[in-house]
């Protein structure tokens, strides 16, 4: 069972069932600040969850919460160039996808696809910058904005003055043909998740081409998801900004 309480803002991937209703965008000022995913500032000084030996990581046999201090940083993996990436899920354990968090140095480049698999992208902090290969556009992306490549694509992903990532990739299971996807947070419609009260965006197109959603999950003080949810769907979360209480098989995590 499933559920939480937060104070803040959620990155979601989920691998099921697309609903496809949306309502209007209400169109805020952004107030995001995602700097705590990629701070160093746990490593000033020595705090109790800091102390040699403790960790708040948990891994069980359907969930895992991975906490910062359990994170393992490796250099130029699978193809990555002047990166670090962190294994958060891994299909090694039963999971049908890959979550990460890269984090690209200046003059950083990322790993080309296997033609099979599809990855998405999103900006935590940093500029990235995608090279399309049709029509050799060039496109900027920064903080709070995405990007999903196709199975198949060849176009590229660099950093000229480094940037953190939050990634999933899986390989493709149906037999469409989904096209390149980019876009910001802000600008995707806002659906109705009555009788809940959180704001809810999804980052790519509901149609049967996709495979997968990416959910962001916006709560304000006191607000929470209302379903106990019991379900097969695979997710990946980030926690982006803010705190929160989430109840994952029969425990509470803070």
């Amino acid at each position: 069972m499933y559920e939480l309480w937060v104070i803040g803002l959620l990155l979601v991937t989920c691998l099921g069932v697309l609903g496809r209703e949306q309502c209007e965008n209400p169109r805020h000022a952004a107030q995001y600040h995602y700097e705590h995913v990629f701070s160093s500032a746990r490593d000033k000084g020595v705090a109790f969850w800091d102390l040699p030996g403790y960790s708040r990581s948990v891994y069980a046999e359907d969930h895992a919460l991975l906490t910062p201090e359990s994170r393992v940083w490796a250099p130029n993996t699978y193809g990555w160039q002047n990166s670090l990436t962190a294994h958060l899920i891994t299909p090694a354990k039963g999971p049908h996808f890959t979550m990460y968090l890269a984090h690209m140095k200046e003059a950083s480049k990322a790993s080309q696809l296997n033609p099979n698999v599809e990855r998405f992208v999103f900006v935590v902090e940093g500029n990235i910058q995608v090279k399309r290969t049709t029509g050799s556009k060039t496109i900027d992306l920064a903080a709070n904005d995405y990007a999903y490549f196709p199975p198949g694509s060849n176009d590229t992903l660099t950093s000229v003055m480094g940037a953190g990532l939050c990634i999933f990739e899986r390989v493709y299971s149906k037999k469409g043909k989904p096209g390149f996807q980019h876009g910001t947070t802000d600008d995707r419609p806002v659906l109705p998740v009555d009788p809940e009260v959180f704001v809810l965006r999804k980052l790519l197109p509901v149609s049967d081409e996709y495979d997968f959603n990416i959910h962001v999950m916006d709560f304000e003080p006191g607000q929470y998801l209302y379903v106990k949810e019991v379900h097969y769907n695979q997710h990946g979360l980030l926690l982006l900004q803010g705190q929160g209480i989430y109840r994952l098989g029969n425990n509470w995590w803070v």
